[in-house]
């Protein structure tokens, strides 16, 4: 996830027709603004968690730290319906080494012992970033005192520190993140500036080498179809896993908006990497509309995850679907996006919307 404001389709018709299911996520007799009364999950209603495990498939979602530790309703909440969780922010560059060689881990050991305590993995979310960098790293390299070979030492420390750290105990990392423009040309930021594309292959191999059981992942946003952005993947994938670099998933974000329609392809896109050999995986789902909120957006947002969740059941590759956040009081979208918001499953008092009931029932015909 990058706190810019970048995700655009084009349009196409909007869905309409979802679903609402009554029930049951935060703290019992609360009452959402989507006017679901919230209970207590059970036999007869299980979380998300729990029908996802029957499906065959991890369901997870992004954690913000302080609101775990701070909000009762939050944790409960997150352990219940989520077997998978990633980092929102914590195992990012310019959270783990503030300064150069003083570490701060303490988020990110606090995330990794409560999904240990909840019987959760971990998504590592990432190592290579153009975005939220360390200032001393992107000063040093802006007036010249990292140089190329420094600086890729650097990046080498640190992916073998970091991923060291967790060893054993993260199921997938993103490895390397958003490096494609919308017209298939690599990004030109720091690493390929100073380095030149050979830091793809080379934060793979260092990955892999610091734990050679975690998935290593590319991941990237608006590659949900076949288009020239997800194709330049399909082609490095191809490309690096010829020569041997341990490319071995592609994880596709999903931040999607109802005012720019659904893309296409989608199952299509998620098979050409599957025949590559390579896992595939929901890794930043949400869904904004244009504030206020009303009904009608409601209904038209929920089969936008339905839709996803479903060609991720539809893909034998497809092995986790995780949402960037499931309650609006923590999304990260209005302060990025202005007069845009309400893109998660629930609403700001833990109420489900019909995008929850449409998750739910998903998971349910996807046993």
């Amino acid at each position: 996830m990058k706190l810019t404001n970048r995700f655009r389709m084009p349009a196409l018709a909007l869905l309409s027709g979802a679903l609402l299911v009554t029930g049951v996520t935060g703290v019992t007799g609360v009452t959402g603004v989507t006017g679901v009364a919230v209970q207590p999950a059970s036999a007869h209603n299980p979380s998300l968690r729990v029908l996802a495990e029957r499906a065959g498939v991890r369901i997870g979602t992004a954690v913000d730290m302080a609101a775990l530790a701070d909000d009762r309703t939050y944790r409960r909440t997150t352990a219940r319906e989520f077997d998978s969780v990633t980092a929102e922010n914590v195992m990012k560059w310019e959270s783990v080494e503030p300064q150069r060689g003083v570490y701060d881990w303490k988020p990110a050991d606090d995330l990794v012992r409560y999904a240990r305590a909840h019987g959760q993995v971990v998504r590592g979310h990432t190592l290579v970033w153009h975005s939220q960098l360390p200032t001393w790293l992107t000063t040093g390299v802006a007036d010249g005192s990292i140089g190329a070979t420094e600086l890729r030492g650097i990046l080498r420390d640190h992916i073998t520190t970091e991923v060291k750290r967790y060893k054993g105990k993260i199921q997938q990392w993103d490895v390397v993140n958003e490096v494609f423009e919308e017209d298939g040309s690599l990004r030109n930021s720091i690493w390929l500036q100073q380095l030149g594309p050979s830091y793809i292959a080379d934060a793979f191999r260092w990955a892999h080498a610091a734990d050679p059981r975690a998935k290593p992942f590319l991941n990237d946003y608006n590659v949900e179809g076949v288009n020239a952005k997800s194709t330049a993947y399909y082609d490095l994938a191809k490309r690096l896993r010829a020569q041997g670099v341990p490319v071995q998933g592609f994880g596709i974000q999903g931040h999607l908006a109802i005012q720019y329609g659904f893309p296409g392809r989608v199952a299509e896109n998620l098979a050409r990497f599957e025949a590559l050999g390579m896992q595939t995986a929901f890794t930043e789902v949400d869904v904004r509309m244009i504030l206020p909120v009303d009904e009608a957006k409601s209904v038209t947002q929920a089969p936008y995850f339905r839709r996803l969740l479903d060609a991720c059941l539809g893909a034998r590759s497809c092995k986790s679907f995780t949402v960037w956040g499931y309650t609006d009081r923590y999304s990260w979208v209005p302060g990025v996006f202005e007069g845009q918001g309400a893109a998660t499953p629930m609403d700001e008092e833990y109420g489900r919307k019909p995008a929850y009931g449409e998750l739910r029932e998903g998971l349910a015909a996807g046993r």
